[in-house]
């Protein structure tokens, strides 16, 4: 007994499977040579312009307006995946219907489709022209070429993200949970506001931040279909490539820098909430 409990002891600070040093090296070489050498490296490029060359960079207007149409758009895109990813998750989980393999499998189109075949699908779908666009264009809604467009593409490049993370959890709620709360008489709307959804925050607030972090950084899908008008449907992405294009790789590496650091800033607060609401909620 007193042998089995030392062994415990031995065992317990590295886990069950053994080879936990070469793991962690593995782990943290990996990561370095595929993500903090490459940052590292841009922090250390943008270094050189100093805090007023990089002021510069940031208030230039046409800076200004790359970022707030990249940040804005794929914000306000995630936010729309995180409402109908849930919708179409629960469709898939609770409801069976001809076709559901189907539309299951649809549902991760958008992770093997090239974007830039994406793109042009839906330029042309959403074009003044096309079938869509030509149904909205009689009532001055115009998709193709503007802002709207963008959300369009970041909406179908972004909907797997909440679709594949919420539903995993969904699958695993008790159906029993719903009979007993509509015996203890709460309403089909208080059954799913504050018995289903709580448990799903944590799940839903993941795949809104993937949706997010895809978004920002989009380029192929979304270049065919924004239209790329200086101050009015030009990304950040396009910016940083036109000004690699002109030599300005000052110009370039600073950008990089600016939607790193917001990028950075964003999903740690996101990702404060989402530990909160795990902390709150705890798993299901």
């Amino acid at each position: 007994m007193a042998q089995a409990l030392v062994l415990g002891r031995k065992t317990s600070g590295s886990g069950v499977l053994p080879g936990f040093g070469l793991s962690i090296g593995f782990t943290l070489v990996y990561l370095s040579l595929i993500v903090l050498i490459p940052l590292g490296a841009l922090a250390l490029k943008a270094a050189g312009l100093g805090v007023d060359g990089l002021l510069k960079i940031a208030l230039d207007a046409r800076v200004l307006a790359a970022l707030k149409i990249s940040f804005g758009v794929a914000f306000a895109a995630a936010l729309i995946n995180a409402i109908f990813g849930v919708l179409v998750a629960w469709v898939l989980v609770r409801y069976d219907f001809p076709g559901r393999a189907l539309v299951d499998a649809a549902v991760d189109l958008p992770f093997a489709l090239p974007t830039a075949v994406a793109g042009i699908a839906l330029a042309a779908l959403y074009a003044g022209n096309g079938w869509v666009g030509a149904l909205l264009e009689p009532y001055g809604i115009k998709v193709a070429y503007t802002p709207l467009g963008i959300m369009v593409a970041l909406v179908f490049v972004g909907l797997p993200f909440v679709v594949r993370t919420v539903q995993p959890l969904m699958q695993e709620l008790d159906r029993e949970i719903e009979e007993a709360s509509a015996t203890l008489g709460a309403s089909r709307l208080q059954t799913i506001t504050r018995v289903l959804l709580p448990p799903l925050l944590p799940a839903v607030l993941t795949g809104f931040a993937l949706a997010f972090a895809r978004g920002v950084g989009e380029y192929g899908s979304v270049i065919f279909i924004a239209g790329n008008m200086p101050y009015v449907s030009e990304i950040a992405p396009l910016l940083i490539v036109i000004k690699l294009e002109e030599f300005d790789y000052r110009g370039a590496t600073g950008i990089a820098l600016i939607m790193l650091l917001v990028s950075f800033a964003m999903l740690l607060v996101i990702n404060l909430i989402q530990a909160w609401s795990r902390k709150r909620y705890g798993h299901v």
